[in-house]
């Protein structure tokens, strides 16, 4: 009996293993499956790489880029018809020869790159990493140089280390550029002249001093008054992103009471809020009220923030201009504009500082306005070393902050110059 169990026992345990095994073999067939579905063959990853090689190839063989390898030693070894066509290379006489002979690049000043630790070249085979849309002139100086967008990426072979350089002609587009800045600032200015004009011979009727005028004709004229003053600002504007996009935009620092320029600010815009049923006020709590900035653009700033902050309020609504030491920063003030509006609506919240950008889907889309006055807000401040953002709860009211330095007294030596 004891044997015939020890038998059945076998049995059984011989007839377990083999579940077992048969189990653990598909398994592992099923892993072999998962695996080759993750890792293909070698020969399937091969074929992939011959045929994005392939299309890669054609695409560069077709494309208007200048493309080209070079070597560790800087020397070429092999560029696209667009090279050849562009820097009038011939494979016979360019490959093998150095980069300095062949693209003599430099930067936007015209200054050479070619040999120096600013060369894009130099910079990837050193550093190891790759570089995009690095603005530089191509080309020697006996055919035109022309402005280019390149990208540089180090490529790593069996034999050495190689460079690919792709290049982007770009001249057509910054010379449209610069037309376009131009004709925006010479329409700018030539739009000036007569609106001033127009401006003030309406000033002069509403003063009465070309004859008494009657109700009507005075708010007739009082509507001109203010449609012409807001050409006279979109101009303004207009002007100040085309002196900055053409690198002219400067700021001129000194000494500024920000009491002082809060109060000028509300006060010349006492009318609009008065006329918009909003009530302003300020709260200065700074220990010493005085800022490191430009007086002119520090106001351009607060009157176009708390001017939207009147616009955008309904009747009977506040708005409150704070300047208080930034906590973050002892160097710094903070300065705010809050108001009870109407908020900024989460999809207009991203773009609120975008050029041109006007609100589609929120109270603001019906209120107006061009689009800049927040474009150049930011870029004041941030000319000032300061930075600038938000907070808004839609049908609740939106707050605007930002930060300005304070202004400290020079030590002798800053004043006067060591030795001085």
């Amino acid at each position: 009996m004891a044997e015939a169990l020890q038998l059945n026992g076998a049995d059984s345990v011989d007839q377990s293993s083999s579940e077992d095994r048969g189990r653990t073999q598909g398994r592992a067939e099923g892993r072999k499956k998962v695996v080759r579905e993750r890792h293909p063959p070698e020969r399937d990853v091969r074929a992939n790489m011959e045929l994005l090689a392939d299309c890669a190839g054609k695409a560069l063989a077709a494309t208007t880029d200048v493309a080209f390898l070079l070597d560790s030693c800087f020397r070429l070894r092999a560029f696209n018809p667009a090279a050849a066509a562009i820097l009038k290379w011939e494979a016979a006489t360019t490959i093998g020869q150095g980069c300095a002979q062949v693209l003599r690049c430099r930067n936007l000043d015209h200054m050479q790159l070619c040999g120096t630790s600013s060369c894009p070249l130099v910079r990837v085979l050193q550093g190891g990493q790759a570089l995009a849309n690095e603005e530089i002139i191509l080309g020697p100086e006996a055919i035109q140089g022309w402005e280019a967008s390149v990208s540089v990426t180090p490529v790593d072979a069996a034999e050495e280390p190689y460079v690919f350089f792709l290049a982007r002609d770009v001249s057509a587009l910054k010379m449209a550029n610069r037309m376009r800045e131009h004709f925006v600032s010479m329409v700018s200015h030539e739009l000036r002249t007569p609106l001033n004009s127009v401006h003030g011979f309406i000033e002069l009727l509403l003063r009465g001093q070309m004859g008494p005028l009657n109700d009507t004709q005075r708010e007739y004229l009082g509507y001109a008054s203010e449609a012409l003053q807001q050409l006279l600002s979109l101009a303004e504007d207009v002007l100040f992103m085309a002196r900055s996009d053409a690198g002219h935009f400067e700021i001129r620092l000194q000494q500024v009471n920000v009491e002082v320029l809060a109060q000028q600010v509300l006060e010349s815009l006492l009318p609009l809020a008065r006329k918009a049923e909003i009530v302003m006020s300020k709260e200065i709590e700074l220990p010493a009220p005085l800022l490191h900035a430009d007086p002119q653009r520090i106001k351009q700033v607060l009157a176009n923030l708390v001017g939207s902050a009147i616009k955008f309020t309904p009747p009977g609504g506040t708005v409150i201009l704070r300047a208080c030491p930034d906590p973050d920063d002892p160097q710094m003030a903070l300065l705010s504009v809050k108001d009870t509006g109407f908020g900024i609506a989460p999809e207009d919240q991203p773009h609120v500082f975008e050029r041109f950008y006007q609100a589609t889907h929120s109270m603001q889309s019906r209120m107006g306005g061009y689009g800049l006055g927040l474009t150049i807000a930011r870029l004041i401040i941030e000319q000032h070393g300061g930075r600038i953002w938000f907070e808004t709860v839609p049908n609740r009211g939106t707050t605007f902050y930002f930060t300005l330095p304070l202004y400290r007294e020079p030590a002798l030596g800053e004043e006067r110059g060591e030795g001085g």
